[in-house]
């Protein structure tokens, strides 16, 4: 078969650090992977892009222990044959799949507790840009307890895990606020339903304050990591919590415990692909019980999808590190 590899580089950043560009990545030959037990062999129709696949090929976000090193966190495609102690799937069936890595490629192996059926209404390329976001979000929100009545602030509004989360939160009954880059988006995001859409380009922050009456937000859901971390801390509502996911601005940042007192506010981090196999298989069921339904009523409508041919997989990861992808991006076979 044939999957994406990534090819070293003799350049370096600023720092003198090898960083992969998207002209590394190739469309190469390697063995077609068998399943094991409990394991399904999926050929692959679509692979969701996320943005753990560019940090992957830059060697900023490495696989786990044993998985392989082609990236692709999430496709649709159909069942190609079962591994032993496999019950309630069979050959044909269209899924989309959650996996650790190795969606970039003609065939991928999925633990089957990670197998999903595609939505009810929903194409085979816009499924495979669906579980990973819905995954993230409603296992994020869970861990934090959001719930009918409260307001909530998502960065990047305008993102597949933005997109989905202004239209899960309105869903529970909550107040969103959100940040995004243009005028353009922030009118996106307010159609999708957010009552505030902020440019992050701004002061954000007093807009979140002068939104709230000066109260704050009681939940973060925040991809940029150390950049925002004091920020985050100052919007927060007392018994706020703020939920970080993401790295987009850095690692290392300070946090003001005496700020973070006052407010009795609970600071949390969460990551979906290291978890046990027997979570993630628990939180597929999540989505397919909560996101699913909410797909084929029309509450939640799939992030636009700008498809690209697998094998051009390197100018997808430029275009969406320009910014120029509004929503999700999959690679198509």
């Amino acid at each position: 078969m044939h999957a994406i590899t990534v090819r070293p580089t003799d350049k370096t950043d600023s720092k003198g650090r090898h960083r992969p560009g998207p002209e590394c990545i190739e469309w190469t030959e390697v063995p077609t992977p068998e399943p094991g037990p409990s394991e399904v062999l999926v050929k692959v129709k679509a692979a969701g892009i996320n943005r753990g696949d560019l940090l992957q090929r830059q060697g900023l976000y490495p696989p786990p222990k044993g998985v392989t090193d082609t990236m692709g966190l999430e496709v649709s495609g159909t069942v190609s044959s079962l591994g032993p102690h496999v019950e309630g799937w069979s050959e044909g069936d269209e899924v989309v799949a959650l996996l650790a890595g190795g969606g970039y490629a003609e065939y991928v192996i999925v633990p089957a507790g990670q197998l999903l059926p595609i939505p009810e209404g929903v194409d085979p390329v816009t499924a495979s840009t669906l579980i990973e976001v819905a995954a993230t979000v409603i296992s994020n929100m869970d861990h934090v307890g959001l719930s009918k009545g409260e307001t909530f602030l998502v960065h990047g509004g305008a993102g597949g895990i933005g997109q989905f989360a202004i239209q899960y939160a309105k869903s529970l009954g909550c107040t969103v606020i959100t940040t995004c880059g243009t005028v353009e988006k922030q009118e996106f995001c307010r159609k999708l339903g957010a009552d505030v859409a902020l440019n992050y380009h701004e002061d954000w922050v007093s807009g979140v304050k002068e939104a709230t009456h000066g109260r704050g937000v009681d939940v973060i859901l925040d991809v940029m990591g150390a950049k925002y971390l004091g920020l985050n801390v100052d919007v927060l509502a007392t018994g706020g919590r703020l939920d970080i996911i993401g790295m987009q601005g850095g690692v290392k940042g300070e946090l003001n415990i005496g700020k973070l007192l006052n407010k009795r506010a609970l600071v949390t981090a969460t990551s979906l692909r290291p978890r046990p196999l027997e979570e993630k298989a628990a939180i597929c069921q999540r989505v397919r019980e909560i996101a699913w339904p909410l797909y084929a009523n029309g509450s939640i409508k799939p992030a636009p999808v700008t498809s690209f041919p697998m094998s051009e997989a390197g100018k997808a990861h430029a275009q969406l590190e320009s910014g120029e992808v509004l929503g999700k991006a999959a690679l198509t076979l």
